[in-house]
């Protein structure tokens, strides 16, 4: 497979990887709808620069260390699980309190917050720091051209950005905004089981090496 083959096929790997339903989508998805649009791009924005950080460690062959270094994984794996738990008992915690709008804003917004909550729930799971070391170690040559590894990190963002960006302008439109009113304790509490979920299992998988 020539370099610019492999590139795309990783790129391609990378987004169909974005678009699978989980804790990232739920998080987008919850801030564009229950806070606002800059929020929701805030949170894309995060995710991105998380995955830029995950596409270094895998180029750097950094992922090799998580895989083989027994220890050290369970412990990022415990520690990333209970990162999700606090996030997760914070929405749950905040899903019965009422929220009102001011413009086409809602007044909780804050969209550093929210990239700062984008950006470390995507690198609170070590999971996707082998995944994306797998992908990049199947796909890759053995020697890449230089210029794979300064186009790949940009690329990545780009694409886990733009999908997630996507996600956002779709459910801060008007019509969800007003379903998430009607409907926010019961789905606030349905993200944060979510949320939850993938941080217990985290937690519980930590002595197992597999994905």
């Amino acid at each position: 497979m020539s370099p610019l083959a492999a590139v795309v096929s990783i790129l391609a790997a990378v987004l169909l990887g974005a678009m699978s339903p989980g804790p990232s989508f739920v998080l987008v998805a919850r801030n564009s709808i229950g806070l606002s649009r800059r929020d929701g791009v805030a949170t894309a924005l995060g995710m991105g620069t998380g995955a830029i950080c995950f596409a270094g460690i895998a180029l750097a062959g950094l992922y090799t260390v998580l895989a083989t270094v027994a220890w050290l994984y369970a412990g990022l794996k415990i520690a990333g699980g209970a990162y999700l738990l606090y996030i997760a008992s914070r929405i749950w915690r905040g899903a019965g309190q009422p929220i009102s709008m001011s413009g086409t804003a809602l007044t909780d917004s804050r969209p550093g917050k929210s990239f700062w909550v984008g950006l470390t729930t995507q690198l609170s799971n070590p999971k996707t720091a082998i995944a994306y070391g797998s992908i990049f170690v199947a796909l890759l040559p053995h020697h890449p051209p230089l210029w794979c590894y300064f186009a790949l990190p940009p690329f990545v963002f780009a694409i886990e950005t733009g999908w997630y960006t996507v996600v956002a302008l779709c459910f801060s439109s008007q019509r969800p905004r007003e379903l998430y009113l009607r409907a926010k304790r019961w789905i606030d509490r349905a993200a944060a089981g979510a949320i939850a979920a993938l941080g217990l299992r985290l937690i519980f998988t930590a002595g197992h090496r597999g994905l």
